[in-house]
């Protein structure tokens, strides 16, 4: 079983601060993430001067000013960042990667060798962007946050007539709520989602905290996508509802644990370290009290006591109204050559 792949979404939490955005990265190989995954984009290209924030944006940058252009425009992340960023991700062993959110931006994030594309869940309706994107020909991975299955369906059939595989589609369920809600996580649909449409799925989170994601990977998510942040309290819209680096850790440490867990054979057997535990946790049949010779046993002379390597306590018929061939002692073990048979 291939290893769930983790993306710690550090997106736009490096608050235009390029020292902000490597100790990021630097928090997310440390966490033990397979990806730390950024967002590219250009203002202009994304969103109109006139467009308001979402109301958790306005909610958790509380800055007085409702333009999402401006917001967006302060936290794009220069192209010459990408290059740097992408080279010392690679020498602290993790990947780059980063959701373009516009067709200029796959094409430069092309030009930058990433191994795949991430869609957002804001742009799976986007024909255009899709077909761009499918006309790539690398790996998709994408969120269906605000989505019903026939809009997560078309998305798919994009790629599908571009001629990629649904082996190398991803689709992530998402709520795209910051923070999402518990009573709206309806994490089951990731797995209606596997078997209605016969792809691979995963689970890009934004719930507080790390049970969620944790859940998912035991319903059989393989991706996992979770935005962090190196604190909570620092301004702009997704830190709220980040998780901090010990958390980012905790979380991975758990996945890695829950992989464990559930890559067993499937079959109800004795495991290799408990095999051990069977005959002294179990229990076999003792005489309850001393029994002479040519004694009729009946079920009050047997008890059931541990160790548990002798006769077992379900095979106690075998031994009703058989005579004992000689004396026996209380709270010995039972052996069948002790009777006439």
């Amino acid at each position: 079983m291939k290893p769930v792949i983790i993306i710690a979404e550090a997106g736009v939490n490096h608050n235009g601060d390029l020292s902000i955005a490597k100790r990021l990265i630097e928090a997310a190989a440390d966490a033990g993430a397979d990806y730390v995954k950024f967002q590219t984009f250009k203002a202009e290209n994304l969103v109109t001067k006139s467009a308001h924030k979402a109301a958790y944006q306005v909610k958790n940058i509380n800055d007085g000013d409702n333009s999402q252009f401006q917001m967006l425009k302060n936290l794009e992340m220069p192209y010459e960042w990408h290059f740097e960023l992408r080279d010392y991700a690679k020498s602290l062993g993790i990947k780059f990667l980063s959701t373009g959110f516009d067709e200029e931006s796959i094409d430069f994030l092309e030009e930058l060798g990433i191994d795949l594309f991430k869609i957002p869940s804001g742009e799976i309706t986007n024909k255009p962007y899709l077909i761009h994107i499918a006309e790539k020909g690398k790996e998709v991975i994408f969120s269906t946050g605000m989505a019903n299955m026939k809009e997560v369906s078309d998305a798919m059939e994009v790629f599908i007539h571009a001629g990629i595989d649904k082996d190398r589609i991803t689709i992530l369920h998402c709520n795209t709520e910051y923070p999402t809600p518990m009573n709206d996580v309806n994490l089951t649909a990731m797995n209606k989602i596997h078997m209605d449409l016969g792809v691979q799925v995963g689970y890009s989170d934004h719930t507080l905290g790390i049970e969620v994601p944790i859940a998912a990977v035991a319903l059989g998510a393989k991706v996992i996508e979770k935005h962090f942040t190196l604190d909570k309290s620092m301004p702009g819209p997704d830190h709220i509802a980040s998780l901090e680096p010990l958390e980012l850790k905790n979380m991975i440490k758990a996945i890695r644990n829950i992989e464990l867990a559930i890559a067993g054979t499937g079959f109800k057997e004795p495991s290799q370290s408990e095999i051990k535990n069977i005959a002294i946790v179990r229990k076999s049949l003792h005489f309850r009290n001393d029994l002479p010779i040519d004694h009729i046993i009946c079920a009050r002379d047997l008890i059931a006591l541990r160790p548990g390597f002798g006769v077992s306590p379900m095979d106690i018929e075998m031994y009703i109204g058989k005579k004992l061939n000689q004396n026996v002692n209380a709270f010995s073990m039972v052996d069948h050559t002790q009777f006439i048979w």
